[in-house]
């Protein structure tokens, strides 16, 4: 009998998936960059963490955004999803700020 995963699952398998890659490529450069004495990989391993940390935001949005409806949401869990699009965006935006910053101190 062949299981077949429904939309939400095989989402959370990708997320999941995409949270390990990033998380070992994270580290990776960081390692690289602080024995290569390079801002560039410390940088590049900074964004990289922005992407751990979006990845795991929406694997718990979406987590939340599949349970079923019940009495307190009668409509379901559906308006996680642009919430947690929210956090990963401002997430993003004081990463981008941190680095922007840390470049102009090192010039």
């Amino acid at each position: 009998m062949k299981q077949t995963l429904t939309n939400g699952k095989r989402a959370r398998y990708t997320i999941l998936i995409s949270l390990i890659g990033n998380t070992v490529l994270t580290f990776v450069k960081l390692i690289a960059g602080l024995f290569g004495n390079s801002f560039a990989l410390v940088a590049d391993s900074i964004e990289s963490l922005g992407d751990v940390f979006s990845s795991f935001i929406i694997f718990l949005g979406l987590r939340v955004s599949d349970k079923p409806s019940d009495d307190d949401h009668p409509f379901g869990h559906g308006k996680v999803e642009p919430i947690t699009s929210f956090i990963v965006v401002l997430f993003l935006i004081a990463s981008a700020g941190f680095i922007a910053h840390q470049a102009i101190d090192n010039i």
